[in-house]
């Protein structure tokens, strides 16, 4: 039996067939080796690359499945659709057989392997401009550095790949999982070369929704403040990385202070091209039927209409209620993320957090949606943090007051004097986290959130402390230190047991 391995043909996928594959070539198709002549070649494909993200199987809108529905902030209480697997991620019973997990790692492989591949032919093309060349290049590094930071968190040692892979045999040389620190070393790599080009500040200097320099030093930042927070050495110089490449992105903010942005123009679809919060996005048509958004209508329960004209006949994605408990009295984003379904087919908690109620959008659905990826009060909250590893509480609480301030309530000292809020979030680190979970419910930061505070015993002790019946049909009780990373998917594992081990537990 010949012996195939699932990722070298993802990184295949967008390769040159060998001559010893076929001996004709088909005089339809393009390979990559005969793409790139011209500078419009290179546009294209980078263009390619962002569209890549607008998958739900990579970064796009319906990705919740591998970030958010895994936290204690939404989910499903539906084990029976899909013979159950989406269920899988927030019941804490994901299996390494389970289709979508391996659906995400191909897809986010094959996103990864379309960044090597320009970036392994860009030197072929001649450019009127180094300039034009070095922003190119720029954008491919932080898409490829984006994809595998969001992997490495997930999987823990992945496979790693700077390179197009032209063969088989080159495939499965690159086919074993490499240690966490290489993939980070890789992905700091990626993101300090980008920020050497000329990329313009904001995405408003550029174009919406492509690479700036404020999106690259805050991922960077956040790559930091993750070694820092996971790593067994040198967090204080983590930390102060952190601190470093996250206030940069926010000194590069075209507004004053956050409350001079309402919390509905965050998300107003009129706004998605102007609004001076957001930093990076993922954009959607609106009225286009092959490339709207369908997030609003998605996440619309039955008998409801404040998300979309489409009759919704489901129950929406539902907001687990320890979330909704969790915001605080008179916080303004309870009202606008949240709302209760009294249908008696659906009697819970849906979110309404993403709206196109638009002509434009109609009876169908077809949103206009962009879907966020980077804003400024995440890159606030990510520099408090890091502020308060460093033992900057003050510097860190005036960034955490600044976005209570916009959700209508009182500052971090004022809320401390209540006993309820002091007994909940008794310390500055847990009043962070808490601000990060209702500031930015269901915009797939909470799971990677929860892994970064809390290792792997501390975060089964934090689940289990809630409520079941606040929780739903997903079982608490399930929960284990192997959750905290997903399991290498099977096929993968199977060919290769050595080289492409098992996380444990699985």
């Amino acid at each position: 039996m010949k012996k195939r391995y699932i990722l070298p043909f993802v990184l295949l996928a967008l390769s040159s067939c060998t001559k010893d594959f076929l001996n004709q070539k088909n005089p339809n198709a393009v390979t990559i080796d005969d793409y790139f002549k011209s500078e419009n070649d290179v546009l294209l494909a980078i263009n390619g690359l962002y569209q890549s993200l607008r998958s739900g199987s990579t970064l796009g809108e319906s990705s919740t499945l591998y970030n958010e529905e895994r936290s204690d902030n939404s989910g499903r209480n539906d084990n029976q659709s899909n013979a159950g697997e989406p269920f899988q991620f927030n019941d804490f019973s994901l299996l390494p057989s389970n289709t979508y997990l391996k659906t995400h790692w191909s897809a986010m492989y094959a996103a990864i392997s379309r960044c090597n591949a320009v970036l392994s032919h860009v030197d072929e093309v001649t450019f009127t401009s180094a300039e034009l060349k070095g922003r190119y290049i720029a954008e491919a590094k932080f898409v490829r550095a984006l994809l595998y930071f969001h992997m490495v968190r997930k999987f823990g040692d992945i496979p790693l790949s700077t390179v197009q892979v032209t063969s088989k045999e080159q495939a499965n040389e690159l086919a074993f999982r490499q240690k966490e620190s290489v993939v980070y070393e890789q992905i700091i790599k990626d993101l300090t070369e980008a920020l050497s080009s000329n990329l313009p500040n904001t995405q408003k200097d550029y174009v919406i929704g492509r690479a700036s320099k404020a999106a690259i030093n805050a991922i960077l930042g956040q790559v930091y403040l993750t070694l820092g927070a996971t790593q067994t050495s040198g967090s204080a110089e983590n930390f102060a990385k952190a601190e470093q490449y996250l206030n940069a992105a926010y000194q590069m903010r075209t507004f004053g202070k956050l409350n001079e942005i309402p919390y509905a123009d965050v998300f107003d679809v009129t706004k998605k091209n102007s609004c001076k919060e957001l930093v990076f996005q993922i954009q959607y048509k609106q009225g286009d039927q092959n490339y709207s958004s369908s997030i609003a209508r998605n996440y619309q329960a039955r008998g409801e209409t404040i998300n979309s004209r489409y009759n919704a006949t489901g129950a929406g994605e539902v907001a687990k209620l320890d979330l909704v408990k969790d915001y605080e009295q008179d916080d303004i984003r309870k009202g606008f993320s949240v709302k209760f379904a009294a249908n008696t087919q659906v009697n819970d908690w849906f979110v309404t957090k993403f709206r196109d109620n638009s002509d434009a959008a109609g009876t169908n659905g077809w949103g206009g949606n962009d879907w966020i990826l980077i804003r400024y009060a995440d890159v606030m909250l990510l520099l408090a943090e890091a502020k308060h590893h460093l033992g900057k509480d003050a510097e860190a609480i005036a960034l955490l007051d600044q976005v209570r301030e916009r959700a209508g309530l009182p500052s971090y000292a004022t809320a401390m004097l209540n006993t309820s809020y002091r007994s909940k979030y008794p310390t500055l680190k847990e009043a962070i986290l808490h601000e990060r979970r209702v500031e930015l419910a269901f915009e797939n930061q909470r799971w990677f959130d929860l892994i970064r505070n809390y290792t792997a015993q501390e975060l089964v002790t934090y689940f289990k402390t809630k409520s079941q019946a606040d929780y739903g049909n997903a079982k608490i009780s399930n929960i284990s230190t192997k959750d905290r990373y997903y399991p290498i998917p099977f096929d993968e594992y199977k060919l290769d047991p050595t080289r492409m081990y098992q996380n444990p537990g699985y």
